[in-house]
Parts: structure tokens; C-alpha cells; sequence
């Protein structure tokens, strides 16, 4: 079942809600509105999470640091919703243990933050992972000796989770979304609103590969375009900036070590963290103002001059280098002025365009945090249902995931890697790659495989993946592009070579899906390497700041 609804040229298709924006919240709010029975469209202008939601941090976690904020609200949901993706997505979703150093601290400071930590354990009363620790020194460099001894007071270890690949994440609930009933338009991009009146009554999309036009008429409309949030309600001719957007910029380096590591900047008191991620160190993030374009967003000299002063200062023994690409992405946080970046809150606000601006029919959500999405889906679509009248209730807490129909991922894999393997005569490492990747529905992947054995050759040398994966892209997952397959389907895209060894391999397999000629494979070709350098380190023009070794 393909999640690309070929274009019918209709322009009076009707639905209860239509979704502008194909990130993880808005893909989220498809699913559990087409489960309540809603009949629901989205559109989104590039591909699945191609914005922001595939440009975090990874992390499945409650946000200590919104603890010194006494958001214990915010906290407890997403802890709770961590819990929920443990069971929904198990394939997707893994614990990781964290690290937080104590250097040169006040008692009264170690004191607030073993506070800090009790309160973290007492709000995750209902968790699977164990309570923290206090670690001495000697424990703490035991398990990263890496880090800078001097100082050194000892650490706190907790766990949280880790989402490796949001791009399954976000992959996933578009197939639920569509196997509940959604038709998604992704490649699609909003050019308009229909109005009757005042009011919004369905949106006008435009197909960016096909140049087809609809129509979406629709009860209501959800703005959920994330920092792309401002340019869907300027539409409306009467809102004004309800967004503030903020870039995060985060660096994939060599690895150092198997703990993610909690550390505050020397040169502005921000935290950030060193990640173990694919094999790689992820370092980041960076946390400021934005106004350029945000189709092109890019790590600048001065953010990786700023992470890796901070991070050489962390690990002053380690190299650093090289730096294998970065991502950078925009947040749309609520529009508060006069207030630091990092301390704009998290929380979503839901925006009725009618109650502000005399507008009906049309909502915007604002905010939210990838761990929270499914909560934040929850709370906008009962509003959608209140404003229709419909009754339906949501019942995506304790629903799995298309893959996640696994209770125990370990366990799985050694039951189903043997038979598997030598059912079809593959390696074992290839199914168990499978598993991990699409859990529960890996045999889909293989039964393209089986019915043509030449898709059981890898993507490339380099690569786990098969070319079964990248039929299964298109036919079941609503890959259109070579960029779609190679850095959004497949987990080749996030190596040090962003999947561009196999690319060829891929473009022509997808040549013979879509009738592609060869200035349309040269084309896409060019457009993942364009997508590929938008995450190459930019060159410094200068050395960084020299490191200080003293303690502090």
C-alpha cells in the first residue's frame, strides 16, 4: 500500500480537517484524527520530517533542565511520553545512560542538583529504566575517560531514551496515519487558503514534482507547518507573528565514548551534550535567534566554532576531527520577546484563529517537543473534535506503531535471525539490520527480496542496507525522490558518506519505478548532493579558541 495518493485532478476533494506540515506533530495529529474516524488530508511540502523533526537531538527525554524552570508539568508529560514510545516503538526507541558532570560545584549548587535528580526519579514514578546514581570521580572518568579530570567532583548517571532514526520515527506514523484512513500529499506544498467569507474552508496545494493543483476542501484546517507556522497564517491577510524561531545546530563526530555526557558551556552557562549516535559522537546544540531562509539552513562558522571550543574544553585529550556532517534545524517556539532562547518554554499552544482573529476555521499549533509529539497530537485533535462535534476519543497511548508490535526487540531478533537467515540463505547481520530498522514488518522488506533475489544486493559496499529497502520505500513508505530513499527511508543516509556511494544504485532502481529519463536521474542526483553539502562543516577561517585546562 503506497502513502503517495496519485493526483485525479479533482478540485472539490472533502475532508473534516486538512494538516499543512508533515513533521512529527503534524503527522501525529493525522493519525490520531484518522483513527477517531475524522476523514483527514495532510500536505507537506518536502518530504516526511524533512524539516525540523528530523534535525533534533534524538533524544526520547523529559527535559531536566525545564526542572530549573519548575515546568514540572511539561516534564512530567514528556517523561510519560517516553515511557509510551518504550512500548510503542521498541525497534525505534532505546534507553541510554547520561552523564552529568560535577566541576569545581558549591555544596549548595551539588545539593540543588541531587534535588534536581530525586525529583526527576519521583516524576518518572511509572518508568522502566533504573534511578540515578552519584558516581565519584573515579567512577565518572571509569566510564569516560575522556573527559577532563581536573576539577572533577564526581557525576550523576540517569537514564533517558534515545530515538536513533527520527526518520523512521516520522515514517512510521504516516503509514499508521494512512492505514487509519489519512491521504497524505507529501512534495505538495500549500499555495493558499479557500475562504468562504471570513472563514477557511480547505486548502489549495500544489504537487512540486508534478505541478498538479487541488483543492482540499475541508470542516477545518490545522496549521502544523512548525517554523514555516507565520508564512500559512499570513494567508489569512490578518495574523501577525505568533513564532519565534530558534536554530539548533548539531556536529557528528568521531566517537568518544558510550554515554551521553550533560555539559554547561564555559562561554555562556548553556548546557548541551555529547551523544553516542550510529557509531558516531553527536554534539550539540546550539540555541538562537533566526530570521534567514528556511528552506536552506546550514551550520555557520561561528556555531562550530562555539561547540568545539566548549567540546575540546570537555575532552581536552580527544581530537575532534573530522567533522563528518552536521544538521541544522529551526525550532518554532511561542513568540515571547525579551527572554533568552533557550528559556522560551517548550510547551505547544494551540492558536483558534477564530477567538484571536475573527477567523473560522483554521488552527495553528505553535511549540511542542519530539518526545511529547503523540501527547501534543492528542490535545490538538481534541479540540478538532470539540469544534466539530464529533466523539470520537483518541486511542494512540497504548497503540504500537506499524513496527512495534514487539514486546521485547532483543529477544525477537535472536528468535527470528537464525530462521530467517538460513530460511533464505543471507546473513544473519542482514535480518537482525532488518529488525532493527522496521521491526515487526521487516518480512516486508523481505518479500520484495524473495520474489527477486537481486534485490537482496546491498545499496553499496559500505552499506547494511539491501535494494529490497528501496522498492520498499517506494511502495509501501511514500518515497518519491532519490533524497526521500537515501536520507529519509533508509539508514545509510545517516553514515559519514550521507548514503552518496549508493545513490546511482538507488536513482536507477527508482528510474525504472517512476519512467525517469536520464536528465531526470541527473537531476535528483543533484538534489541529494545539494541536500548533502547543506550539512558539510563549513571551513573556519580561523583556529578556534585556544583551550584553557584549568579547572572550571
Amino acid at each position: 500500500m503506497r502513502i503517495l495518493v496519485p493526483g485525479n485532478g479533482a478540485s472539490d476533494l472533502r475532508y473534516d480537517l486538512v494538516i499543512v506540515g508533515g513533521g512529527i506533530i503534524g503527522l501525529g495529529a493525522a493519525r490520531d484524527a484518522a483513527l477517531r474516524g475524522l476523514r483527514v488530508a495532510l500536505v507537506e511540502k518536502e518530504d516526511y520530517g524533512w524539516g525540523t523533526s528530523n534535525r533534533a537531538t534524538r533524544l526520547a527525554h523529559g527535559g531536566l533542565r525545564y526542572l530549573e524552570m519548575y515546568d514540572f508539568g511539561l516534564v512530567r508529560e514528556d517523561l510519560r511520553e517516553r515511557e509510551r514510545l518504550f512500548r510503542n516503538a521498541p525497534h525505534l526507541v532505546k534507553p541510554l545512560p547520561f552523564l552529568v558532570p560535577l566541576y569545581n560545584q558549591s555544596l549548595f549548587n551539588r545539593l540543588k542538583l541531587r534535588a534536581g535528580m530525586v525529583l526527576y526519579d519521583a516524576l518518572s514514578y511509572d518508568k522502566s529504566l533504573p534511578n540515578h546514581r552519584h558516581l565519584n570521580p573515579q567512577e565518572t572518568l571509569a566510564l569516560e575517560p575522556g573527559l577532563r579530570p581536573e576539577g572533577l567532583q564526581g557525576s550523576f548517571r540517569y537514564f533517558d531514551g534515545q530515538i536513533t532514526f527520527t526518520e523512521r520515527l516520522n515514517v512510521e506514523n504516516a503509514i499508521a496515519a494512512r492505514e487509519a484512513g489519512a491521504t497524505l500529499y507529501n512534495h505538495s506544498r500549500a499555495t493558499g487558503l479557500l475562504r468562504q467569507g471570513d472563514a477557511v474552508c480547505g486548502v489549495i496545494a500544489e504537487d512540486t514534482i508534478t505541478g498538479e493543483r487541488r483543492e482540499l476542501r475541508a470542516r477545518l484546517v490545522l496549521n502544523a507547518a512548525g517554523p514555516w507556522l507565520d508564512d500559512i497564517g499570513a494567508m489569512t491577510g490578518r495574523m501577525g507573528t505568533l513564532s519565534r524561531r530558534t536554530k539548533g545546530v548539531h556536529l557528528v563526530m568521531p566517537k568518544v565514548g558510550d554515554t551521553a555526557v550533560v555539559l554547561y558551556a564555559k562561554s555562556d552557562v548553556r548546557l548541551f551534550v555529547v551523544v553516542p549516535w550510529n557509531g558516531y559522537s553527536l554534539v550539540g546544540t546550539t540555541d538562537t535567534d533566526y530570521t534567514g531562509s528556511l528552506d536552506r539552513i546550514a551550520a555557520e562558522p561561528e556555531d562550530i566554532r562555539y561547540l568545539l571550543s566548549e567540546v575540546r574544553r570537555a575532552y581536552p585529550n580527544e581530537p575532534w576531527d573530522p567533522i563528518y556532517f552536521t544538521w541544522a534545524g529551526v525550532r518554532s517556539l511561542m513568540h515571547i520577546e525579551g527572554i533568552p532562547e533557550s528559556d522560551v518554554s517548550r510547551k505547544h499552544l494551540l492558536y483558534d484563529h477564530l477567538e484571536k482573529d475573527g477567523i473560522p476555521g483554521l488552527l495553528s499549533i505553535i511549540g511542542g517537543k519530539l518526545t511529547a509529539y503523540r501527547w501534543v497530537a492528542e490535545d490538538v485533535v481534541d479540540t478538532v473534535c470539540r469544534i466539530l462535534k464529533h466523539p470520537g476519543k483518541s486511542r494512540t497511548a497504548d497503540l504500537p506503531l506499524p513496527g512495534g508490535m514487539l514486546s521485547d526487540l532483543e529477544r525477537y531478533v535472536a528468535v527470528h535471525t537464525e530462521a530467517q537467515a538460513a530460511r533464505l540463505n543471507v546473513p544473519p547481520e542482514l535480518i537482525a539490520h532488518l529488525i532493527r530498522t522496521y521491526g515487526a514488518r521487516y518480512s516486508q522488506v523481505l518479500d520484495f527480496a524473495v520474489e527477486d533475489r537481486a534485490l537482496f544486493a546491498p545499496v553499496s559496499p559500505h552499506s547494511p542496507d539491501i535494494m529490497a529497502q528501496v522498492v520498499h520505500a517506494v511502495e509501501n513508505e511514500g518515497a518519491r525522490t532519490v533524497s526521500d530513499v537515501v536520507l529519509r527511508r533508509l539508514t545509510s543516509g545517516m553514515s559519514a558518506g550521507r548514503g552518496r556511494e549508493g545513490a546511482e544504485a538507488v536513482a536507477a532502481l527508482l528510474a525504472q519505478r517512476f519512467a525517469w529519463d536520464h536528465e531526470q536521474v541527473q537531476a535528483e542526483l543533484n538534489a541529494l548532493d545539494e541536500q548533502i553539502a547543506l550539512g558539510s562543516a563549513p571551513p573556519l577561517t580561523e583556529p578556534s579558541p585556544p583551550v584553557a585546562l584549568t579547572a572550571g
